[in-house]
């Protein structure tokens, strides 16, 4: 197990999961649709990818790789991601211009498809339990 990445999971699950509330009773009231359901993708991909580095984190000792890359692409992917979608789709409520986040939210995304192709290349260059 690597505690660090298992815990950092842990934190995004739950953050995530007080956003969606948040998004889902108190936002909807403050923003259009297209901010509400731009603001969902944030929670969405923010929650899917703790559950990923939790699942990651809890089983990092059966890797014979390490994932120190996969979880720093994936963590800062996330943060940069979620988080500029989560100003862009506030910044009304914020009453302050937010525009120039546009641009890293791509860079989020971007980061988050490079951490799973490292993972992926390992995983793929790994012996498998067949051949140990």
């Amino acid at each position: 197990m690597n505690r660090t990445i298992a815990l950092t999971g842990t934190i995004l699950l739950l953050i995530s999961i007080v956003l969606g509330a948040f998004g889902a009773h108190a936002l909807k009231e403050l923003v259009n649709e297209e901010q509400l359901i731009s603001f969902e993708t944030g929670v969405r991909y923010q929650m899917v990818h703790g559950l990923a580095l939790l699942v990651l984190g809890l089983n990092a000792s059966r890797h014979s790789f390490q994932l120190k890359s996969t979880f720093r692409l994936l963590f800062v992917g996330v943060i940069l991601f979620s988080i500029s979608i989560y100003f862009l789709s506030l910044q009304d409520v914020l009453e302050v211009k937010l525009k120039f986040l546009g641009p890293i939210t791509p860079l989020g995304g971007l980061l988050m498809i490079v951490g799973w192709s490292v993972y992926g290349v390992q995983l793929f260059r790994s012996k498998s339990d067949h051949e140990q």
